[in-house]
């Protein structure tokens, strides 16, 4: 993937979504999605570096799959809903959960410049609601589940935001994270690996 061909107008995130993660944080299974937003200039890609502000003292890796949409799409129905998919890559939703806890609203935590790498590829998939999803730092395995775990589905998220706002070709919905989640030190490697995509490899670093 190249910054040149892949600019989302909007990168839309999905809170809570699995139940491990959902029990993680002490919170009760949402009714609805819980929607927030990163900036596309959060954006950065395989073997690229996170960079970690100044302004936290913790920062987080967050293992996602993300839906890259393939073509205008409002008020889908859940039927129809993956027919609106390009493909699927890895993201990291990287958090300073300090800035989020303090917030109250995640809108700094999570929209720092290089807060959302992605890649390696973007992947045709025909069943997304399946899939193991792991994050390693340094080797080490923190976060390991299944997309089965999801609350809402890829094809809920679809029809559930495409009813609040359109969605455009290159547009990001990252589906939200399980269980593991951890800091991130200067230096370390973070990867994310989903079955069927591959690995999103980056390098982290303190600002």
């Amino acid at each position: 993937m190249s910054k040149s061909i892949f600019k989302p107008t909007k990168i839309i995130c999905v809170g809570l979504n699995y139940r491990s993660h959902a029990e993680e944080m002490k919170d009760k299974l949402p009714e609805n999605p819980i929607l927030f937003m990163k900036p596309p200039s959060s954006l950065i890609f395989n073997n690229e570096i996170i960079y970690m502000p100044k302004q936290s003292q913790r920062v987080d890796h967050e293992a996602e799959l993300a839906v890259i949409i393939g073509k205008r799409c409002k008020n889908a129905k859940k039927e129809d809903a993956l027919d609106f998919i390009q493909g699927y890559t890895c993201l990291n939703d990287v958090t300073a959960r300090d800035l989020q806890k303090l917030d109250g609203q995640w809108t700094r935590s999570k929209g720092f410049d290089t807060f959302c790498p992605v890649g390696p590829e973007i992947i045709k998939l025909d069943n997304p609601n399946d899939l193991f999803i792991k994050c390693r730092v340094n080797g080490e395995e923190r976060q390991s589940s299944r997309t089965s775990d999801l609350i809402f589905k890829v094809e809920d998220l679809i029809w559930f935001i495409s009813g609040i706002m359109t969605l455009e070709k290159g547009d990001i919905i990252a589906t939200g994270t399980p269980s593991g989640i951890s800091p991130l030190y200067d230096n370390d490697l973070v990867e994310i690996e989903i079955e069927k995509i591959g690995l999103l490899r980056n390098r982290v670093k303190s600002l």
